[in-house]
């Protein structure tokens, strides 16, 4: 049975994909170092600019630690057809880097998202959203047909494949939010980045059994996996105290691995039964400055050799 590789991301070092937030107080080298220190063997590329974009410089950060590029995270306004054009181009500076740095026989993933945090209202109330506060027809549409331009350019200019991140503060967070945009995508052109962290948080569904629904409903469509466990209690405080993403962020909606909802044994057992091919990517997301990044990180390691992993 193949083993399934383990990475971590920027994200759980403090460096998140949203605008405004504080500057970033550990760096590059220092957040590989400890990436690799604490027993992961590939990362995800984090914000533009955060890691070298040079490639030779970027494929020797890498290689001196012997680690995998398996993705970068490209978000984008969907919604607004105006914004297609610049995230196509920056989806594509970003493939092209990816593609001219990776390490290993790895073939790196681009990651889309929605602008996520942009909207007023979808921020304030990640977590508990209503279909009433779901895009309109016309905007669907226009958000679909985003993703799919994006997703072909990429693919036809670099080979890379191209999968979408469904997230908590965007407008694809519930699970009927990802069928929809799944149903207005050519599964050939886009996959699924499937987020037990963010799929548990954004589902109305019993947290015992919501993150294996997920994988079930969506497994023809999921290309890569972000491990992120989901804490029930702050989860409630959350929804009973109307908290916005941040906030919830903030309290520590994404613990650490094994110490929330998320049924990692079943999750595990699950893709091995399908045999899935790809990488499993650990992230707690921290706002910067915040949390204990190495030690969470290698505490998380810990857990995932528990479950065999």
């Amino acid at each position: 049975m193949r083993a399934i590789p383990i990475a971590n991301a920027p994200c759980s070092w403090g460096t998140l994909e949203f605008a405004g937030l504080d500057a970033q107080p550990i760096g590059p080298a220092q957040m590989l170092d400890e990436l690799r220190e604490t027993g992961y063997t590939g990362t995800e590329l984090g914000d533009w600019g955060f890691m070298p974009t040079d490639p030779s410089a970027l494929h020797g950060e890498l290689a001196r630690r012997d680690l995998a590029l398996v993705g970068a995270f490209v978000p984008v306004a969907f919604r607004d057809a105006a914004q297609h054009a610049a995230g196509e181009a920056m989806a594509l500076r970003t493939a092209r880097l990816l593609a001219a740095s990776a390490t290993q026989a790895t073939r790196p993933l681009i990651i889309l998202a929605d602008e996520n945090g942009s909207d007023p209202e979808r921020t304030r109330c990640a977590g508990r959203i209503t279909a009433a506060q779901g895009l309109s027809t016309t905007d669907w549409h226009t958000f679909a047909a985003g993703v799919e331009r994006i997703a072909r350019t990429v693919t036809a200019e670099t080979g890379l494949p191209v999968a979408f991140h469904h997230h908590c503060g965007g407008f694809v967070e519930t699970p009927d939010e990802i069928a929809r945009l799944l149903e207005l995508t050519d599964p050939t052109a886009v996959g699924l980045v499937f987020d037990t962290g963010h799929y548990l948080y954004g589902t109305s569904e019993s947290a015992a059994a919501s993150v294996q629904a997920g994988l079930e409903r969506f497994w023809h469509r999921i290309r890569h996996v972000h491990f992120k466990d989901c804490d029930p209690t702050i989860a409630a405080a959350a929804r009973a105290a109307g908290w916005d993403y941040y906030t919830a962020v903030r309290n520590g909606i994404f613990c650490e691995l094994g110490q929330g909802a998320v049924e990692f044994p079943r999750a595990v057992a699950w893709l091995r039964q399908e045999e899935y091919p790809g990488w499993i990517v650990v992230e707690q997301d921290v706002l910067p400055g915040l949390g204990t990044p190495r030690a969470s990180a290698e505490r998380n390691r810990h857990y995932l050799h528990s479950i065999d992993l």
